[in-house]
């Protein structure tokens, strides 16, 4: 957020924090949360880069169009071991892992 809007809204009475003050997240909780949407939004980014269709890449997966689906949109169902095998078997490299950490 601005720091403009930040100023307007305190100045109204309005407090601003971040998400982790919000839902109270320790900090080993907060970084878990920022490595599962980064393996995520990858996946999802590896996947249109090698222009396929969720479907296409379930079958090269060996899972469903549906799982796929949830692992583009963060479902808690979605392990972080199945998002890593999944990246490799898209064809992501150990550069990679660090582009997607950094």
């Amino acid at each position: 957020m601005k720091k403009e809007k930040i100023k307007r809204l305190k100045d109204a009475g309005w407090k601003t924090g971040t998400v982790q003050e919000f839902l109270e997240l320790t900090d080993a909780e907060n970084a878990l949360i920022e490595v599962r949407v980064a393996l995520f939004e990858a996946f999802q980014k590896i996947r249109k880069e090698q222009r396929l269709t969720q479907k296409q890449a379930a079958k090269l997966l060996k899972t469903s169009q549906s799982r796929i689906s949830k692992m583009e949109t963060g479902d808690p169902s979605v392990t972080l071991d199945l998002m890593i095998r999944s990246l490799v078997t898209l064809g992501a490299n150990k550069k990679d892992f660090v582009r997607i950490f950094k």
